[in-house]
């Protein structure tokens, strides 16, 4: 059965807007778009309609995409004058798949709401690689009847599809994700330096932990990265420092203490200050060496 056209407007076109819009455009859905800065040339030469304010996005579609940085960008993106919010009509649908506050989040929800539309939070996790070989994984939180309605769409970017609970839930899980991304990374990290310093070769010893409990997709595909060197970005320090003060924010309000998560921050805060804001994530590894004064793959002291 042939999925019908509808009327799609998405709002971000990023590193991982732009490859997620397009999925929606192959599959010959007509997509109205707005973004910051200068239009990606793959979304330029498709079929989709340029909107020069994210009210005129709204005023065309019937359900609308945001995927934007950071809370205040969502906040803009919904209600500033020319917003989302200005051009809604009652029965539409606004999904934020963007990464922000789960408590700001509930407040943007009964605001649309307030309209007469549904709001859905879904975040990713997955990053560029995800976005572009839809596999990404999305996490929704919102109303059953609306995440059936958008799950069609949400099964062209990514694989793994769950309705995690009502609004808010969605970006409580990205947030855990993040927080389990980051002291992986950190473990990961502590685990090869601890190796390539006793003199172990890393990439043996990460071979060799592949086989075991330690095994994860982080020691896999991010303890490469640290014994190789590559650390250009799929995912940048910058943006795993705002989901970190998610994170931590929320842990506040709620009186939870999380000690790793703050450890975490505090080395990206580190890499960020040597000039690393734009590393990739794996690159926590290099405050780790630089506090141990040695690098993984490098000579040993004689």
């Amino acid at each position: 059965m042939t999925t019908p056209s509808l009327k799609i407007g998405f709002i971000g076109l990023g590193i991982m807007g732009a490859p997620m819009a397009g999925h929606l455009i192959k599959a010959g859905h007509q997509l109205f778009v707005n973004t910051i800065g200068k239009l990606p040339p793959a979304i330029a030469e498709s079929s989709a309609t340029v909107c020069t304010t994210q009210r005129g996005v709204a005023e065309r579609a019937d359900i609308v995409i945001v995927m934007v940085p950071d809370t205040p960008d969502v906040e803009a993106v919904l209600f500033s004058e020319q917003g989302l919010a200005s051009g809604l009509s009652k029965g539409k649908l606004v999904i934020d798949m963007s990464s922000i506050s789960p408590l700001a989040t509930q407040d943007f929800a009964k605001k649309i709401n307030a309209i007469g539309c549904d709001y859905l939070d879904a975040p990713v996790s997955g990053g560029e690689v995800g976005a572009k070989n839809t596999t990404l994984s999305i996490m929704v939180g919102g109303p059953e009847a609306a995440f059936e309605r958008a799950k069609p769409l949400f099964e062209l970017m990514g694989k793994n599809i769950t309705h995690v609970g009502a609004n808010g839930d969605g970006q409580t899980a990205k947030v855990a994700n993040q927080v389990i991304v980051a002291l992986t990374i950190e473990a990961v990290g502590e685990a090869l330096l601890l190796a390539a310093r006793a003199g172990a070769d890393p990439a043996k010893v990460r071979q060799a932990l592949m086989g075991g409990f330690a095994s994860s997709k982080i020691l896999e595909v991010h303890g490469e990265r640290m014994i190789k060197r590559t650390f250009e970005p799929g995912f940048r320090i910058e943006l795993h420092q705002k989901d970190l003060n998610l994170a931590l924010a929320t842990a506040k309000t709620l009186g939870v203490a999380l000690p790793n998560t703050s450890t975490a921050q505090q080395l990206f805060s580190s890499c960020a200050a040597h000039g690393g804001k734009a590393w990739d994530h794996s690159a926590m590894v290099r405050a780790l060496e630089t506090m141990a004064n040695f690098e993984i793959g490098g000579k040993l002291p004689e």
